[in-house]
């Protein structure tokens, strides 16, 4: 990294002289910056339908990071890997920089990358619902028949 304390002890005092004190201020922010809001390493083990694994999907998509999606369901080496992982065999799964979040919804996957400032939040909407299961898990709906008194 370009240092101008260290070309002036090195007796490049001219040089060091001639390069504005903002331009190091630049470089040493933008490196900062950069180390610090570089994009988490994010491995998603998810099954291709699933209302919870679309939820995963449409949080990682909203704020735009990129993921590793593993097919659990078609690949029963993934599903091998994901059990090994996590420890148990409900899924999704998310492997966030090496933090794995087991059995999770699309919306404890948001509040945890926004708790461990991961990212930052936004307004954007997600393309699908976040907290919401397989569709043939949701109860089916009836009418309400209430008795005459």
């Amino acid at each position: 990294m370009f240092r101008p304390a260290q070309l002036i002890r090195r007796g490049l005092k001219s040089f060091a002289q001639r390069i504005p004190l903002w331009y190091y201020f630049v470089i040493v922010k933008t490196s900062v910056v950069k180390r610090y809001m570089s994009k988490p390493q994010i491995i998603a083990y998810l099954k291709p339908t699933c209302g919870w694994s679309q939820g995963v999907r449409a949080v990682l998509r909203k704020y735009d990071l990129p993921f590793e999606d593993r097919d659990i369901i078609n690949d029963p080496l993934q599903r091998q890997e994901m059990i090994e992982k996590s420890g148990q065999m409900l899924s999704p799964c998310v492997e966030i920089n090496g933090k794995m979040l087991a059995d999770i919804s699309g919306e404890e996957v948001e509040a945890w990358m926004l708790a461990n400032q991961i990212v930052t939040p936004n307004d954007r909407v997600p393309d699908a619902p976040i907290n919401q299961p397989c569709a043939h898990e949701m109860p089916a709906s009836a009418p309400l028949n209430f008795l005459p008194r």
